[in-house]
């Protein structure tokens, strides 16, 4: 057994990286698919995935080394579907070929990736899909049926979706994971124009679409437990995101405050005392969860920080509009525009508070969420439910 990973290994290897690849004289491209073959790309990640085994506590120094010496970034905030839903899940289930083929550019960025879960009749419920999947006399699966808020589909390459192989089966059984190629015919992304003005998200049609068996993750009919590894890993990756002190949102508004004295009053002051000392617990607490995470013990605590995380940007949002007055009831700009990135902190105040309207939404309902934190973190009794046994093809639509 190989001795672990040290600080001072890792200190090392950024040493001879930048020795081999000057940030200055290498194209960005090239120095991000450099850094992924040393192993400094997620550093707990296994030799050849991008990482070495190492404790996930020690990807911080590397960042820090890293970004002191002018290293180019992979963009996270563009590229977050990839990083924090489809590489865990790729790296639980995926096959040795599919962890080599996507997991590489899905880190550097070369390869966009979407969702595909979500439906107009099955949002919620998730597991009352009705995209079908049928396996074809030559192994490859045809696809039909529709996907609803799909951030990025508009920028993708790759899809993660899951569609039912089995309407025999209970809803949650009988459905399979697939990874989709979105240049495929039979793939067509149209906008969905929000409340902001843009359109971040997309709906999305399959028609036809033939899907390859070798994309398939996991076992026929066992989509679900796959899917579930990815919502959890979904709601950190949204409402743990790594900041630092101050950061996001709360950052905003108490730099309003700071800046425009003539604004502040004592009721607000208290109020935002209160939310920066929710803001800062929130932010540690999806550290933590960031850690166990990546030491492949996703649980159910992910849904309360997501929760949390919708609660706060809300309440912190509209705080920021009332400290404005009549400034925060300005708009900068209803352009329709289909973004790269939500941008939460380079806008102003109203894109902050009608964006973050989404976050009770996106991710898992606030309701949803509500139920998972008392079935499965406080034990408390499951909901009744009539339908857990009964065939998909027979529920009521």
């Amino acid at each position: 057994m190989s001795a672990p990973v040290t600080a001072a290994d890792l200190r090392d290897r950024v040493r001879d990286l930048l020795a081999a690849h000057p940030p200055a004289a290498t194209d960005r491209t090239a120095f991000l698919r450099a850094r992924f073959d040393a192993g400094l790309a997620w550093v707990h990640y296994p030799e050849g995935l991008g990482g070495l085994g190492a404790d996930p506590a020690l990807q911080t120094g590397v960042d820090a080394l890293l970004a002191e010496a002018g290293a180019p970034g992979n963009d996270p905030r563009r590229i977050g579907i990839g990083l924090g839903m489809a590489a865990p899940t790729l790296l639980a289930y995926g096959t040795e070929e599919q962890k080599r083929r996507f997991l590489r550019p899905l880190w550097t960025g070369e390869e966009v990736w979407c969702q595909l879960f979500s439906e107009p009749g099955a949002g919620s419920d998730l597991a009352a899909l009705a995209t079908r999947a049928v396996r074809g006399d030559d192994g490859t699966w045809v696809v039909d049926g529709q996907k609803v808020w799909t951030s990025s589909a508009h920028l993708a390459r790759w899809a993660i979706l899951i569609a039912r192989t089995d309407p025999e089966a209970p809803k949650h059984r009988g459905v399979t994971y697939f990874v989709c190629d979105m240049t495929d015919p039979g793939v067509e992304v149209r906008p969905l124009r929000q409340i902001t003005g843009e359109a971040e998200f997309n709906e999305v049609f399959l028609t036809g679409v033939r899907i390859p068996d070798g994309h398939r993750l996991g076992a026929v009919g066992d989509g679900w437990a796959v899917a579930r590894t990815t919502l959890m890993n979904e709601r950190v990756a949204i409402g743990g995101a790594r900041l630092p002190r101050e950061g996001g949102m709360i950052g905003r508004a108490a730099r309003t405050w700071r800046d425009r004295p003539e604004l502040r009053t004592h009721d607000l002051h208290q109020r935002l005392l209160d939310a920066w000392v929710d803001a800062e617990v929130a932010r540690l607490t999806g550290e933590r969860l960031r850690q166990q995470l990546a030491a492949g013990r996703p649980g159910p605590e992910g849904s309360a920080v997501k929760l949390a995380f919708a609660r706060l940007n809300q309440r912190i949002s509209g705080l920021e509009v009332e400290l404005l007055g009549e400034e925060g009831l300005l708009y900068d700009d209803w352009t329709m525009r289909r973004p790269e990135l939500v941008d939460f902190t380079g806008r102003d105040a109203g894109y902050r508070y009608l964006r973050s309207k989404g976050n009770s939404i996106e991710g898992g309902t606030s309701e949803v969420l509500l139920n998972i934190v008392a079935e499965r973190v406080l034990g408390l009794p499951a909901e009744p439910r009539d339908d857990k046994d009964v065939p998909w093809k027979d529920l009521a639509r």
